[in-house]
């Protein structure tokens, strides 16, 4: 293939605005923001976590090729997948959305303006807030087939909104860095990156996401190692 990182997202902004009148003037109004530069070298299972709204979803479809950048770049071993034609993009990416189904796109540019896939099989797998089935081992099912997909490979994200505890323990269990995207008050989202879950909960705005859900975590875990 090549010698290029698995994914490198190259000083990528997305920009959604709208008009609106101003003393009777037409103003173009900026409604949310979203910055992302990072590069991943080897295959691995990278967790994403952030707020709803804060832009996960939107960073996976610029991954992927199913939203034009504003500015910027995604390379996908080296391959610019908005360059590629839109119906062999999944073979350098794969959006997965809640239940497993397939997000696809179409495109902005005639296909014969465009080059081919330089991958047979996607190389990046996108999982976007997947359901976890607590029974019958699925969960377990599951982390084999992130695992599986590394084995062969391939970078895997894995986004979760956690709203119980065992989300946490699938992310530490899981993943082997992360990203969490959050918005300021100017409504700009920008990514920080953790190199373990420890420093993961470490960072202030991770503690302020994830509140009670956290304390109640630390807490439990503080209580049995009280009891041992």
């Amino acid at each position: 293939m090549t010698d290029a990182p698995l994914l490198h997202v190259q000083g990528l902004v997305k920009r959604y605005r709208r008009r609106r009148r101003v003393f009777a003037w037409p103003r173009a109004e900026t409604t949310f923001e979203l910055h992302a530069d990072f590069r991943v070298d080897a295959p691995g299972v990278i967790g994403v976590m952030g707020a709803n709204g804060a832009g996960k979803t939107t960073l996976f479809e610029l991954v992927t090729g199913g939203n034009r950048p504003t500015a910027g770049r995604v390379l996908v071993a080296g391959q610019d997948i908005h360059r590629v034609r839109v119906h062999e993009r999944a073979r350098l990416a794969l959006h997965y959305h809640q239940s497993y189904q397939l997000r696809r796109f179409g495109g902005w540019r005639p296909s014969f303006t465009l080059e081919p896939a330089h991958s047979a099989q996607p190389l990046v797998h996108l999982f976007d807030e997947p359901q976890f089935n607590t029974q019958d081992g699925y969960i377990g099912f599951m982390l084999d087939f992130f695992r599986r997909l590394r084995g062969e490979g391939k970078l895997v994200f894995l986004c979760l909104h956690p709203n119980e505890p065992v989300h946490l323990d699938i992310l530490e269990e899981a993943c082997e860095s992360f990203l969490f995207v959050q918005k300021d008050a100017a409504r700009v989202s920008r990514l920080t990156r953790a190199g373990s879950f420890a420093e993961l909960v470490s960072e202030p705005g991770v503690v302020s996401y994830l509140g009670a859900l956290l304390e109640g975590r630390r807490g439990s875990a503080a209580g049995s190692t009280a009891h041992r």
